[in-house]
């Protein structure tokens, strides 16, 4: 065959090959389903009475197991034939869909003594289903809560010497109706010889068991239980009181100079909002190590969790205890006001985590500025806390690309859950950038007042109106910027919206800068930075070669474009050497030392997984740690200073002066 019949050939046997495969493709069978409409079972809440009491018995004396057992009893609306329950998904103060469903266990429904069917909501699985039979008075729910009895698990809310019951975990409430339209008496068994704190009102004991007065749920949910073997309740004044449990009775001991910080940090949130939102307030503090570590703003109350010797090791814990502050100071900002977008009706309608640099971030920065005020920490750890969170965010280039406010919406996006590379995705950064930003504020007011009004004024007119109410007012951003121009006339509106909305902005050093200090770098850690990092056990070179490195040596967070980076030093290496010695925090501080000025790069020998490598890091510019230094005159007293100087006794004197008036 010559080359032209072959050409031929060919051509006539691709062509109809071709006409093969578009014959088979036409006749192929593709099945395309249709969409089906999604259903709608749960009705939506009506702020509308729910009839009746619902009693709900929690048995939370099996500390050895870690269960708690529940029987819950509905009244059923006369001619009703479904019930819906629903545990609560979103949980005020959480800021995402953190209901603990999977730890709902064995449940049961009976009406008369009866088992009945139920059906979990095939599209919002929070949801039981109950098909009533005519005549139903009451539905009676038994199931267990199962509290996680290792860290793994989730977090332990139950031990063998405390426990820490939380009322949206172990109850289902009724759809339909606003949860402050639903009632609930509660009773709970405690173990023997239990001493048990909460803001409940109506306590009354009978041996084991405790019940309150009926309460609607929604105020229920938000008054936890703290119970414990070692327990002590200290009078704070104006209400407020302070209860504590640890995990052995030595560590419940207080020194009466540390326990009046708590009672001067009453009277500071009182100078600074000139108002209470809670007829009283009761602190729940662990001091442990065994039960999960929280911190959760209520209205009446806050859970807190310190380190076990975080009160007999007063000094050496001065970085760890800002929780309290924190807390207290939400029961203004986050409680009683709250972004009109974060209030929801019950615990199923998603929230909207608008404004959290309002509800978060000036709770941050009042969280700061009344433990310094109080002396619940130190000024020196206060400034530290500035310092490391300004440091931070000179390494963060997700800041170029994500704004804060944008990060509002981390709790549901990632649960808190670790990131390969937080520096580039960043965090919940409305806490810490967002209290930057209004001490950026607090500064510009003072400068433009010449000293006469502060932030504090906002706080007042913001936070501080209807003294006593104990509800909810919402807000948005044009009061938020409103109120500001009352205080001070600023383009405020411009000014939060560049900080807090739009990506790309300048390092947040604007607030230290005008309050008389800079950010400084120092090859030694600052007070607080160094009380995290030994109570954290591990080697922080964030600022020079960027990574974390735990006591075995193994990487655990790496810095996005850090020289560590650069060389593939990530999460999950483990160091054994260090310029030929073998991998420790002394060996590997003192080789970024040496390589500083000069051009030798520190030689790592790596492992990672089976395969060992050597890595060479060029950095010359030693151990770097942030720091606040004050500028001019250090007797001078600067913005920041008089920010965080106490008020209450100002504040005392005054109202003294008007009332010899």
């Amino acid at each position: 065959m010559n080359k032209i019949m072959l050409k031929t050939s060919l051509r006539s046997t691709a062509a109809l090959a071709l006409a093969a495969l578009s014959l088979s493709t036409a006749h192929a069978e593709r099945s395309m389903p249709m969409a089906q409409p999604v259903p709608h079972n749960v009705p939506d809440a009506q702020d509308k009475p729910y009839p009746g009491v619902i009693t709900l018995d929690i048995d939370a004396s099996d500390t050895a197991r870690g269960v708690y057992r529940v029987v819950e009893t509905v009244p059923v609306a006369a001619g009703a034939t479904r019930l819906t329950l629903q545990l609560p998904q979103w949980i005020p103060g959480h800021h995402s869909p953190s209901g603990t469903i999977d730890q709902l266990n064995d449940v049961r429904f009976f009406i008369d003594g009866k088992p009945v069917k139920w059906w979990r909501d095939p599209v919002e699985i929070f949801a039981f289903h109950i098909d009533l039979p005519a005549g139903t008075k009451e539905v009676v729910a038994k199931f267990v809560h199962t509290s996680p009895v290792a860290g793994g698990e989730g977090r332990i809310s139950m031990t063998q010497e405390m426990l820490n019951l939380q009322w949206d975990r172990m109850s289902l409430y009724p759809a339909g109706h606003y949860t402050r339209q639903i009632k609930f008496k509660p009773t709970v068994t405690f173990p023997k010889g239990w001493e048990v704190a909460t803001a409940l009102d109506g306590k009354k004991v009978d041996g084991q068991k405790v019940t309150w007065d009926v309460i609607d749920y929604e105020a229920l949910v938000d008054s936890p239980i703290f119970a414990g073997a070692y327990f002590k309740r200290f009078d704070l004044g104006r209400g407020v009181a302070m209860n504590a449990v640890a995990d052995k009775a030595e560590l419940l001991a207080i020194k009466p100079e540390h326990l009046d910080s708590y009672k001067a940090l009453v009277e500071e949130a009182w100078a600074t909002f000139g108002a209470q939102h809670f007829d009283h307030y009761d602190f729940l503090l662990a001091l442990t190590d065994r039960m999960g570590g929280i911190g959760l703003e209520h209205h009446r109350s806050s859970e807190n969790a310190m380190m076990p010797k975080s009160w007999t090791e007063w000094k050496e814990h001065d970085f760890a205890r800002n929780v309290i502050s924190h807390e207290y100071s939400h029961s203004w900002d986050g409680k009683f006001r709250r972004s009109a977008q974060l209030w929801t009706p019950d615990f199923r309608e998603p929230m909207r985590d608008n404004l959290l640099w309002v509800y978060e971030g000036q709770t941050q920065f009042w969280g700061y500025v009344l433990a310094a005020r109080s002396g619940i920490q130190s000024k020196e750890a206060i400034l530290g806390a500035f310092a490391s969170n300004a440091g931070m965010f000179t390494q963060w280039p997700g800041r170029e690309w994500r704004s804060v406010e944008d990060t509002t919406f981390d709790p549901i996006i990632s649960g808190r859950r670790p990131k390969p590379y937080a520096s580039i995705n960043r965090n919940e950064d409305y806490y810490v950038e967002g209290a930057l930003m209004w001490l950026e504020v607090d500064q510009i007011i003072r400068e433009g007042t010449k000293g006469a009004k502060g932030l504090d004024d906002f706080a007042k007119a913001f936070f501080g109106i209807k003294n006593g109410d104990w509800g909810e007012v919402t807000y948005d951003f044009a009061e938020v910027a409103k109120t500001l121009n009352g205080i001070y006339a600023y383009d405020w509106a411009t000014f939060l919206d560049t900080h807090m909305n739009q990506p790309g902005q300048p390092v947040p050093l604007g607030g230290i800068e005008k309050g008389g200090y800079k950010l400084v770098w120092k090859d030694t850690p600052n007070p607080y930075d160094k009380g995290r990092f030994a109570a954290g056990k591990s080697l922080v070179l964030t600022h020079s070669l960027g990574v974390t490195i735990d006591r075995e040596g193994k990487v655990t967070s790496t810095r996005w474009d850090s020289p560590a980076f650069n060389a593939a030093l990530v999460t999950g290496v483990k160091i054994l050497s260090v310029n030929g010695s073998a991998y420790g925090e002394d060996a590997m501080k003192a080789a970024i030392t040496a390589a500083k000025g000069n051009d030798k790069p520190i030689t790592l020998i790596t492992q990672r997984g089976d395969k060992v490598s050597t890595i060479n890091i060029d950095y010359h510019d030693g151990l770097r740690y942030p720091w606040l230094e004050k500028q001019g005159d250090a007797k001078s007293v600067a913005g920041l200073d008089l920010l965080l100087a106490p008020k209450r006794l100002a504040a005392n004197a005054g109202g003294a002066k008007a009332k010899g008036k």
